[in-house]
């Protein structure tokens, strides 16, 4: 099982969150601890971090396979996500 780590603009964004979809959002982040690759993964291009869809939202996050340890970089909405990435 892997460790959650959540950066600081990832946290900010998440408390921004409707209550609806914190929630389903959330549920998605605690799944990645049990499976840090799941179906419907991608890469983002040139940066080596990965993302999940959940909705309209995207997680979008790095796995540290040899400490264990998904690191959420950041989480919103699927058009403002990729900005500044």
């Amino acid at each position: 099982m892997y460790q959650i780590e959540l950066r600081r603009r990832a946290q900010r964004a998440l408390d921004r969150l409707p209550r609806s979809d914190f929630r389903v959002v959330v549920e998605a982040i605690k799944e990645l601890a049990r499976t840090p690759r799941p179906r419907g993964i991608e890469k983002v291009k040139s940066t080596g971090l990965w993302r999940i869809r959940q909705g309209d939202y995207r997680i979008i996050y790095a796995i540290d396979d040899d400490r264990q340890i998904i690191i959420i970089v950041r989480v919103g909405h699927r058009r403002e996500i990729y900005r500044s990435l």
